[in-house]
């Protein structure tokens, strides 16, 4: 039994799919799970609950944790610890190995102009703290011997699922719109993006990959282009002009008073006001894995968005 925590978000449902490759036996657990292959379990659960942990985990040989809270610091201050402890402390009951769907906010200021498996846990955020606890909770374990783990990193990403991607809200939705694109910061700075369908294929692949635990993995990423230049990927798929606005850190900060996400945001400039290259060359080179080019997803994205309109 292979068991995704927090299977209905945009990762959720990629790895989804790629574990038809591997096995039929899939539990799916989340306050409201929904499944994409018939024959997959579904268990209804509040991992926020540890008792729901330890029954959602039950059983597994391998669980992929890839829940995403609210984008809020409060939220994540309350909910992460004692939804990590939960987690790794139900693995080790029944002797589960446990696959984390991460991002790279424990690794904060210049540290982003070029991150690898090896860049130093170094958050400059509140919510990059948070990450990074939550990382070192995973590596204690692994050091003791007490846990077989993966820790699966990923740069922000975009796909065909829009609402937990923020290029593809100020993007893609500004666009459709007939709006002009926005931009966050500087968009000359170059920015990794990663796509769903690489990232979600790269956790299934890592999970189902023995000599891949106990280590960090970089998820398959293509190399970085600038914030203008990822524009006009979408611009040209859409049919759409290119022009767009860039929004600077300050007025971020502004408009935080009113937007809360915007808010939120604010702390994570760091990632959109100098280059940030997320390099994946460790996981190409092992499994042999070329990424799918920015152009090409971008292309797909639009492809299977356009579909799913047209339905």
């Amino acid at each position: 039994m292979q068991t995704i925590l927090g299977c209905n978000g945009a990762i959720g449902q990629e790895v989804q799919r790629q574990l038809v490759k591997y096995t039929d036996s899939v539990r799916l657990v989340s306050r409201n799970p929904k499944k994409l292959i018939e024959s997959y379990e579904l268990l209804t659960a509040d991992l926020n609950v540890r008792e729901q942990v330890f029954s959602s985990v039950k059983g597994s040989e391998i669980v992929y944790l890839l829940v995403g809270l609210e984008y809020s610091t409060k939220i994540w201050q309350e909910n992460w610890p004692g939804l990590m402890r939960n987690v790794i402390d139900a693995c080790k009951e029944y002797g589960s190995k446990l696959v984390f769907f991460d991002n790279v906010y424990a690794i904060g200021g210049d540290n982003v102009k070029h991150i690898t498996e090896e860049s130093p846990i170094s958050p400059t955020s509140k919510k990059g703290i948070i990450r990074a606890s939550l990382d070192k909770m995973i590596l204690e374990e692994i050091h003791k011997g007490t846990l077989n783990a993966i820790i699966a990193r990923s740069p922000d990403f975009f796909g065909p699922i829009i609402e937990t991607s923020a290029m593809m809200n100020i993007v893609y939705n500004n666009l459709v719109k007939g709006k002009k694109a926005q931009w966050l910061c500087d968009s000359k700075a170059l920015h990794s993006m990663g796509y769903t369908y690489d990232l979600g294929l790269g956790t299934a692949l890592l999970g189902n990959t023995p000599d891949a635990y106990n280590q960090i993995w970089n998820l398959p990423t293509d190399k970085p282009i600038n914030g203008e230049q990822w524009i006009k990927l979408f611009a040209e798929e859409m049919n759409k002009s290119n022009k767009y606005q860039t929004l600077p850190a300050w007025l971020m900060k502004i408009l935080g008073l009113f937007v809360p996400i915007l808010k939120e945001m604010y702390e994570m400039s760091y990632q959109n006001d100098r280059d940030y290259y997320f390099d994946s060359t460790k996981f190409e080179k092992y499994f042999n894995y070329t990424p799918t080019s920015n152009k090409e997803a971008v292309r797909q994205t639009i492809e299977i968005l356009n579909k799913q309109k047209n339905k």
